[in-house]
């Protein structure tokens, strides 16, 4: 048993994969919130959490706590962060981090200033065919890299009535694909190549077909279910990426890195890469690609429960490291408020129609 005490806010995600990581890696869950009560009861019982609260305050404001795990959407994040970090919890908070990277900036500071750790859910760090990438790069498999091509197309039921419209569909409750996942991809991309330099992209909702989930009635959704961006960073890598919501059927993703040696591809069915996806290779010289088999110190041990279990009880384990050692790990608030520099940039870019730089 870890011994640390955390606080879960949000019932949908956060009692699906936070909780169970957290308690599969000995935490205590003392506490859940989420914004329907009879939600959050259910989801308690269900997950084995003892206490619920009414409030997200309530819970921040708990003494039994050591940390607090927000797995909201983006909108309150800001007032939840600022709040925990003056309560004096550790925090793990959701991608995408902020509304915008004023809003990231400020949560990082607060963060840095108080000297607790901070981090980004960003587990996907951990995933068997990203976490090889990584190694492979730092190992310089393909050499010096120069190249990163992306591509993200998954999508709805073609057939009966609209999806619900929830905050994904709203732009004021930072909804939409460039933040649900293309955040992911950004901070995969700055996790391989280090800093974006200038960014450009282009945004558009192409079916905004929606219904309101409470009237039934027809609704449109205004954030973007479609995105391309344009990355070049100040290593000298150009990365590019098309991802849409709207494909029917669903393809997956797709992943091709290109160096001065040789060059590497990891591909997945849905939005997420999965437990016992395989990495592509091939260098100069030799015929085609081949499989790389992934080393076993990436795959420590399987949990069928959920595809993203592994993955996110890596990253905590990885927090209660940085709560032990007085840390903040990768990725960090810092590194979240980087990514949030990036999709504000792309974002920029599609309003004005021409390339952004970053500071």
């Amino acid at each position: 048993m870890s011994g640390l005490r955390v606080g879960v806010l949000g019932a949908g995600f956060g009692a699906a994969v936070h909780v169970p990581a957290f308690l599969s890696e000995g935490w205590e869950v003392v506490a859940l919130w989420g914004r329907s009560g009879e939600r959050t009861r259910e989801a308690a019982a269900g997950a084995g959490v003892a206490a619920w609260e009414g409030h997200w305050r309530d819970l921040i404001e708990r003494r039994d706590l050591d940390a607090v795990a927000i797995a909201t959407p983006p909108a309150p994040h800001r007032e939840m962060v600022l709040s925990a970090v003056a309560s004096g919890k550790h925090v793990l908070c959701e991608k995408p981090f902020a509304l915008d990277a004023a809003e990231a900036a400020e949560m990082a500071g607060a963060a840095s200033r108080s000297g607790l750790t901070a981090m980004i859910a960003h587990e996907f760090r951990h995933a068997p065919p990203r976490a090889h990438i990584a190694r492979l790069l730092e190992q310089g498999y393909i050499g010096e890299p120069l190249v990163a091509s992306l591509e993200l197309l998954i999508g709805r039921p073609p057939a009966g009535e609209p999806p619900p419209l929830t905050w994904q569909g709203r732009a004021s409750d930072g909804g939409g694909l460039l933040g649900a996942l293309g955040s992911h991809y950004i901070d995969g991309l700055r996790h391989w190549f280090g800093d974006v330099e200038v960014a450009g992209g282009r945004l558009a909702v192409l079916r905004p077909e929606r219904r309101d989930p409470v009237t039934g009635d027809a609704a449109l959704a205004d954030a973007d279910d479609t995105f391309s961006f344009h990355l070049l960073f100040r290593s000298g890598v150009v990365a590019t990426m098309t991802a849409t919501w709207t494909a029917v059927p669903a393809i997956g993703a797709r992943i091709h890195l290109v160096g001065s040696e040789g060059v590497l591809e990891a591909t997945q069915p849905g939005p997420n890469p999965q437990p016992d996806g395989v990495v592509l290779g091939g260098r100069a010289g030799e015929d085609g690609l081949r499989e790389l088999p992934t080393p076993s110190d990436l795959v420590p041990f399987r949990d069928d429960r959920d595809h993203r279990l592994m993955a996110f009880r890596l990253l905590v384990r990885d927090f209660e490291r940085g709560i032990r050692s007085g840390t903040s790990p990768a990725p960090s608030f810092e590194d979240g408020a980087r990514a949030q520099a990036v999709i504000d940039a792309v974002r920029e870019s599609a309003e004005k129609g021409s390339v952004v730089a970053l500071g």
